[in-house]
């Protein structure tokens, strides 16, 4: 591996560690509750007291950024694994049984992958109204196509390995094949695609929490944190920098693993 891509790893694991560490600690690192109102500190500016300001409510920023990132891991981690596992069955199915069981389920993803993500997520979080399981649901109804893809392009190719052949000839079952044989081929490759998916549902869930369409009001968010913070934007850009700053980071960390990951699992790269 490259000095670059060892670069990358770290980085990358820095961004994720950043992340992932004080949400899982929020509720110990948080200073005050995220919940607290503090109507005479309204939009002030960051201090000793609170270090990253407070909002229109005077809700200490800090603390809604450590428990909003509990909301954006949530969101991000049950999406990918939805996603991945919906994903990863249908397209083992797809690559392996071939025919027209194949053509039937590509063309399903096909079907569904025509459709705009984003906006297939804001229809379908709208009916089904605020809420961390109904934002999970619009993110992987379109989130397992991706991981289809992938899987099935893989089994198409491990499928015609000698050992694979051999054990087909052999007789052993169909599950066992897959099992034993292709699926542990296909995992390294799921690994990237689950890096990348994080990184896109993190990004969708604020993007559904700024239109309200995301957990209710009241939860700390950094979507609804952005969208608190438009209108008092020129007044105090605090409000909205922080949380724009977390997402950023976060996504960023999320694709720099995903690039990390695909570099240290190529062959050709390793030194």
């Amino acid at each position: 591996m490259t000095r670059a891509a060892r670069r990358a790893i770290v980085l990358a694991a820095l961004l994720v560690g950043g992340f992932c560490l004080p949400a899982l600690l929020a509720p110990w690192l948080a200073p005050y509750s995220p919940d607290a109102m503090d109507l005479a500190g309204a939009l002030d500016p960051p201090g000793a007291a609170h270090w990253l300001g407070q909002d229109e409510s005077g809700s200490d920023i800090l603390s809604r950024l450590l428990h909003g990132a509990r909301v954006s891991l949530l969101v991000g981690v049950c999406t990918v694994l939805v996603s991945a596992t919906a994903g990863t069955g249908v397209g083992l199915v797809a690559g392996y049984a071939g025919s027209w069981v194949e053509q039937a389920l590509m063309r399903l993803v096909d079907v569904l992958l025509a459709f705009p993500g984003l906006l297939l997520a804001i229809a379908l979080a709208a009916v089904l109204g605020p809420g961390q399981g109904n934002v999970i649901v619009a993110l992987s109804v379109l989130g397992w196509t991706g991981y289809a893809r992938v899987v099935r392009a893989q089994v198409l190719t491990v499928r015609r390995l000698d050992y694979v052949q051999a054990a087909e000839a052999l007789g052993m079952g169909h599950g066992r094949i897959l099992g034993r044989h292709i699926l542990p081929n296909v995992l390294p490759l799921l690994w990237v695609q689950a890096s990348f998916g994080l990184a896109g549902a993190i990004l969708a869930e604020a993007s559904l929490s700024f239109l309200g369409l995301g957990v209710p009001p009241g939860t700390p968010s950094w979507g609804g944190m952005l969208a608190d913070g438009k209108n008092v934007l020129l007044q105090a850009p605090h409000v909205s920098i922080f949380p724009g700053v977390c997402i950023l980071l976060a996504v960023l960390g999320c694709n720099l693993l995903g690039d990390a990951l695909a570099d240290w699992l190529d062959p050709r790269l390793r030194e």
